[in-house]
């Protein structure tokens, strides 16, 4: 945060300074910027580059930086208003809708202003990731020979492999294809699995990201609720039964957003449930290498356990390491295989080699599993300095469940004497959300994460993506005071 800081302060700095020069006059020499300024190399490179990008300098390997010629007066804006008639003609006789809702998704994506604390990241704070190790393993992966040809279409047969072992069961390299991410697998599985105006059944609560795919596809969400133990099998049946659906989306470990793990008795339920009605089960693995230390042994993923391929499996490892290192897998037994191929062909065509390359480089390195524990050890404190902070300061919301894994709390807010949330209703928990951030802290309301309507107030808080505890127990300050006000 410090050097992103430092590269734009220089870059104004350099640019407030540019009229000094003539046009194709040098600038001072990056060692002379080094000195005067007291920043690093790589500040001043980045500064240049960002000035570079404007169209404000040039820059000439071995001999420097020089003022660029003045660009031309901005055009007058054009008339774009026609647009409005094409991109709504028809439009509510779409099966898939031109139209994506994406506020959910881009709220956890977006890095909140400077001085806010950030409780709704989704990823691990810079400080937690294996920066390091992903440099180094990136730059012995562009020294591969082949590195930079062209990959085979499923992914290479090495990291396929390594996906399939941590599967485990009967899953094997020929059964995984190699995927840009998480969200990509997950939007493949279901554009494979369910026609448009099909229902699909989901969690409830459940990962925005994943609904707002469903939606863009022209699907209809169907929620079934999940508890402690999570989804419950009696109303998972029901649901297949009465929406006549073929695909159910779940997250059996650490779910997002409760923390639930797939009770052991009704894992061999659930997939008995999908199995009797003729459908599959897309498996969400997204946070397995994001286990406490205090965890103890995890359960296998579904697709261990499912010699029938009804579990579409997809895991990643990009929560464990960057939001930029987007490799993932998607794992299936039978011909749906062969459409989830071709699907992703035709979407993407391969997930960049340089990256297959580097992801199988850092997995196979001394620093991975040094990496997985130093997470593990950070994760649990933060978890444990989250939930001592939110007793002290914040006693009525309700923690119903410590997860032993993932990278957040999901809380209940509290009610009044009625049964109804007091100022936490709907509107509560937006009025909750912009108060925080005002205090100062970034915050999830609870509403994007149920597709139909939420049967209370709630709100996701993450302890991943902070700098250090010092900074969560500051920001559970900051939200009983947002509190305060609301209230």
């Amino acid at each position: 945060m410090q050097e992103r800081s430092s590269v734009g302060e220089l870059a104004n700095q350099l640019r407030q300074e540019l009229n000094r020069y003539s046009v194709g006059g040098k600038l001072p020499s990056s060692r002379a910027l080094v000195e005067r300024f007291r920043v690093s190399p790589v500040t001043v490179s980045r500064a240049l580059a960002q000035l570079a990008a404007e169209g404000l300098v040039v820059t000439r390997p071995g001999a420097g930086a020089f003022r660029a010629e003045t660009r031309p007066a901005t055009a007058a804006v054009a008339d774009t208003s026609w647009q409005e008639v094409a991109l709504s003609a028809d439009g509510a006789a779409d099966v898939v809708p031109r139209t994506v809702d994406a506020s959910a998704v881009m709220a956890t994506l977006a890095v909140p202003p400077p001085g806010v604390i950030e409780f709704n990241g989704g990823y691990l704070h810079p400080s937690l990731q294996p920066e390091r190790a992903m440099a180094a393993a990136l730059s012995r992966a562009g020294r591969r020979p082949g590195a930079w040809g062209r990959p085979p279409l499923e992914g290479l047969p090495e990291l396929r492999e390594w996906f399939a072992r941590g599967i485990g069961g009967a899953v094997t390299a020929a059964d995984v294809l190699i995927s840009a991410g998480g969200q990509t697998a997950l939007t493949t599985a279901l554009r494979a699995l369910a026609p448009p105006g099909a229902p699909v059944l989901v969690e409830s609560p459940t990962y925005p990201g994943m609904l707002a795919i469903a939606r863009a596809a022209g699907l209809r969400p169907v929620p079934v609720p999940v508890d402690a133990d999570g989804v419950r099998p009696s109303l998972l049946a029901d649901a297949f039964h009465a929406t006549g659906a073929r695909v159910f989306v779940c997250q059996p470990l650490f779910q997002n957003p409760t923390g639930a793990v797939l009770a052991p008795a009704r894992r061999p339920e659930v997939l008995r449930i999908a199995r009797d009605a003729g459908a599959f089960v897309i498996e969400d693995d997204f946070v397995r290498r994001l286990v406490h230390e205090d965890a103890g042994p995890l359960p296998r993923p579904l697709a261990a356990d499912d010699p029938d391929g009804v579990v579409v499996h997809v895991g990643s490892l990009t929560k464990a390491t960057s939001p930029s290192f987007r490799v993932s897998a998607l794992a299936a037994h039978g011909p749906v295989l062969e459409r989830l191929r071709a699907i992703q062909v035709v979407d993407t065509f391969f997930v960049p080699r340089p990256l297959q390359e580097a992801a199988l480089e850092l997995v196979g390195s001394p620093a991975w599993p040094r990496h997985l524990r130093a997470i593990s050890t950070e994760l649990k404190t933060r978890r444990d300095t989250m939930t001592t902070a939110l007793r002290l300061e914040l006693p009525t919301f309700s923690l119903p469940h410590i997860p032993s894994g993932g990278y957040h709390l999901w809380l209940r807010l509290p009610e009044g004497a009625g049964g109804t949330s007091q100022a936490f209703g709907s509107g509560g928990e937006q009025s909750l959300t912009i108060a925080a951030l005002r205090a100062g802290v970034s915050i999830t309301p609870g509403r994007p994460y149920f597709s139909a309507e939420p049967p209370a107030a709630h709100v996701r808080l993450s302890f991943a993506a902070v700098a250090g505890t010092g900074e969560i127990v500051e920001g559970v300050r900051r939200l009983r005071a947002a509190c305060e006000e609301v209230l």
